[in-house]
């Protein structure tokens, strides 16, 4: 299994074993129950054997590192992002993947097509997790074999797309400006040497880059040519669909265990689920390679998500890689999310192979 998050691989291995041992002590407790952790509590229930004097040492120096921090001058403490991120590597340093979870695989053959088998594993991500779970279907993938612009009258151009599976799209477009027969060749000359064999998503992702580049260096003749191919491929990238689950649960979660979500990003998450195109988005950030992810807190590019976690793996069908995984508080049970989110990747890669 593969591994990676938004920190430092090695965030939690400056710490020595003691240190370990009382952080992943403050932060269990911390999730269960939701109040800051005293020394006087770890003494008496963390079973470590040790002084109530070395156990407050021993925090102390986590303070100073940035694991915990004190909420009030007379209260215990609670952990940071890094404190989670380093009781997370902590989990997943000791984590041992299951073979198989039977029921899981059971229940998720029952569903018919591709698509009902995710909206099942969203629905299964949410349940075990108690946060919200969500499927993500890749789209087709199509590979652009060639561009073609053909001027018509006045300022319209007949855009001609083909991919190599041997479709091909058309788009009218009016540029708004007029270009010559000569013009409009040199333009799809250059897309064509540049993007030509590319997916079409990369294809179009590469293009609006250069875009934007071309409209600072203006180079008008260059722009108006990667603006007929971004409009183009905009219509003919397939978009992920995105399948949801666990919303209420969600809700229930973070108000009651983590109340320091604020409204405002409350509201900007469900914005983003009503809106799933700027999920998916998201999403597709995180994803470099085949495994399981897990962004924490202030870990995540987008502002929108610093008071949330995620937890995401890949599933494969043997031609493309989709993601599985749950969103929720920091405050979530992390143990509980790794091993629902790994589990149903493993059920859904064997299920999804062999049909």
């Amino acid at each position: 299994m593969t591994v990676r998050n938004g920190i430092s691989e090695t965030s939690h291995k400056e710490l020595p074993e003691r240190s370990r041992r009382v952080l992943a002590g403050l932060v269990k407790q911390y999730i269960k129950k939701g109040e800051p952790v005293s020394s006087l509590w770890l003494t008496q229930h963390g079973r470590f054997q040790w002084s109530s004097a070395t156990v407050r040492n021993v925090m102390v120096k986590l303070e100073k590192l940035g694991y915990v921090y004190q909420p009030h001058t007379s209260a215990g403490r609670v952990p940071t992002d890094k404190g989670y991120r380093a009781y997370v590597d902590l989990l997943l340093d000791s984590y041992r993947a299951t073979d198989k979870n039977l029921k899981v695989e059971a229940r998720l053959r029952q569903a018919g097509t591709v698509s009902d088998i995710l909206t099942n594993v969203s629905h299964e991500l949410s349940r075990a997790s108690h946060q919200l779970g969500f499927a993500l279907m890749p789209p087709p993938v199509g590979t652009l074999h060639h561009i073609k612009f053909v001027p018509l009258e006045g300022t319209r151009v007949l855009v001609i797309v083909s991919t190599k599976l041997q479709q091909v799209s058309h788009k009218t477009i009016d540029l708004g400006v007029p270009m010559t027969a000569s013009e409009l060749q040199h333009g799809a000359s250059y897309l064509n040497s540049e993007f030509a064999g590319l997916p079409l998503w990369d294809a179009r992702a590469a293009i609006v880059e250069q875009l934007r580049q071309q409209r600072m260096l203006y180079n008008q003749l260059l722009s108006r040519a990667l603006r007929l191919a971004s409009s183009t491929l905009e219509d003919l990238v397939p978009q992920n669909k995105l399948f949801i689950e666990g919303v209420e649960l969600l809700l229930d979660e973070v108000s009651g265990a983590d109340a320091q979500v604020p409204f405002t990003m409350l509201r900007s998450l469900f914005n983003m689920i009503e809106q799933k195109d700027q999920l998916v988005r998201l999403l597709n950030e995180y994803i470099e390679g085949a495994g399981l992810t897990v962004v924490i807190g202030t870990e995540h590019a987008s502002p929108r998500m610093k008071n949330f976690s995620l937890v995401m793996s890949t599933y494969s069908d043997g031609r493309s890689t989709g993601r599985i995984g749950v969103i929720g508080a920091r405050r979530m049970s992390y143990s509980r999310a790794i091993t629902a989110v790994d589990n149903v990747s493993r059920a859904v890669n064997r299920i999804l192979v062999a049909t």
